[in-house]
């Protein structure tokens, strides 16, 4: 990287601390530590030592001063390009002799950058590996208008997909039982249907339901992602009836039907480090041995990229639901219609039609454009059924004028529909949503 480069990053670094109050000379500490880390002189405590050091040190910075503290790890501290060319110079000259393997370590050695000797230290320390995550987070959003970070985050999430390897996670069933602090984090993640309250959070909890999550043993207070999980004797179709308060407790005994109605990912860091299907795999093995009576295994999902797909493709509103409609986007969004009986017959025909047509044709870069979608017809599931005027909160309405989906996982069928979606992204559809589709 070149000299003035690297200077101009170490600068900026400067004047963002100098806007803190902190002494101009901390960016040359900061090298200095880094530096320090990157060459890993000493045993097992001084390197522990370094890493708390340098932790203490970026926490203690503003924003701006942590995206510069990043840049400089990105930019100074990447593998040394002439090392590489001789490595690989040597390789390719070895190749085919008894100094090839020899050859080829080499050049593993030198393409092996001091980013990755100086992450791979915050393992030694307490909080180390949340440490990392939560660094991860910072730059993310850094990434956004910085694509220079990007090599650092290759790295960085290549070393969590590692660590956070599913034979690694531990999986917990959550109960009101758990400890308190532990039952505040689930209502601070849960990002799908916001628990409102203690009362909320215990319904989610009692006999008829169950609640399980993904712990890495280094973050044993830290849910990775978990999922929320109704016994009935049914198809639910009505979020709001689900999670009503005041209904009646469900005999979990009578159970034929396991609906997953809610799976939250906490932690940003981890972006790109897919361990949700794995978690509903084992899910469904636990609810099979403690409940052999369930038979049908399915969600009840958001449809979150319905609305802004549409925004996106206006003219596409009254194509997908086969009618002209006299409702805007937004005035669909609002809810407006509810209020006009005259108008509902005609939206409970369209706007489902509208749903099943969005979730099989729209797309992004060849797969299924909604997130959810892609995460459950990927891992298996088939589209069962579309429900209408079921997510009547604001947020079901801005996102899916209301509408939600049943993926249903049918153990018989899950590997081929698994197979088809890779292989050619064909999507698993139920015969009555491929009828409701072309009427």
């Amino acid at each position: 990287m070149p000299d003035g480069f690297v200077s101009r990053s170490l600068q900026r670094l400067r004047n963002a601390m100098s806007a803190l109050g902190v002494p101009v000379d901390t960016s040359k500490q900061i090298r200095q530590q880094l530096e320090e880390c990157a060459r890993n002189v000493g045993g097992e405590v001084s390197t522990r030592l370094r890493a708390a050091r340098l932790a203490e040190t970026y926490l203690g910075l503003d924003d701006a001063a942590r995206h510069e503290f990043l840049r400089i790890i990105a930019l100074e501290f990447g593998p040394d390009p002439v090392a590489v060319a001789t490595a690989h110079q040597s390789y390719q000259a070895a190749i085919g002799t008894d100094a090839q393997w020899d050859a080829e370590a080499q050049l593993r050695r030198a393409v092996r950058s001091d980013r990755l000797r100086i992450l791979t230290q915050f393992n030694a320390i307490p909080q180390g590996v949340k440490f990392l995550v939560d660094l991860r987070a910072d730059m993310l959003r850094y990434l956004k208008d910085d694509p220079q970070l990007a090599a650092l985050d290759r790295e960085l999430e290549s070393r969590l997909s590692a660590w956070f390897d599913v034979g690694f996670l531990e999986l917990q069933r959550i109960t009101w039982n758990s400890p308190a602090a532990l039952l505040e984090k689930l209502i601070e993640y849960e990002a799908v249907h916001e628990i409102r309250s203690w009362t909320d959070l215990k319904n989610r909890l009692d006999s008829d339901r169950r609640l399980y999550a993904f712990f890495h043993p280094r973050m044993p207070l830290e849910p990775l992602i978990f999922v929320e999980v109704a016994l009935t004797d049914h198809l639910a179709d009505n979020i709001q009836t689900l999670l009503d308060e005041h209904a009646p407790v469900f005999d979990a005994k009578r159970a034929d039907t396991a609906i997953f109605y809610s799976i939250s990912n906490t932690q940003t860091g981890l972006r790109g480090v897919s361990f949700g299907n794995f978690l509903l795999k084992r899910v469904v093995d636990d609810l099979k041995r403690d409940f052999p009576k369930l038979k049908t295994f399915a969600t009840l999902s958001p449809i979150p990229g319905l609305v802004r797909w549409l925004r996106q493709h206006p003219e596409k509103l009254g194509e997908l639901a086969g009618a002209p409609l006299t409702y805007s986007i937004d005035a669909l969004a609002s809810g407006d219609w509810q209020e006009h009986k005259e108008d509902l017959q005609t939206l409970h025909e369209a706007l489902p039609r509208l749903a099943a047509r969005y979730l099989m044709e729209a797309r992004h870069n060849g797969k299924p454009y909604d997130p959810v979608a892609r995460f459950h017809l990927g891992n298996g599931a088939r589209i069962e059924k579309i429900n209408w005027c079921a997510d009547t909160s604001s947020k079901g309405l801005q996102q899916s004028f209301a509408l939600m989906v049943n993926y249903l996982y049918d153990p018989d069928d899950i590997e081929e529909n698994v197979e088809a979606f890779a292989c050619d992204t064909r999507i698993a559809v139920s015969p009555v949503v491929r009828r409701l589709a072309k009427r």
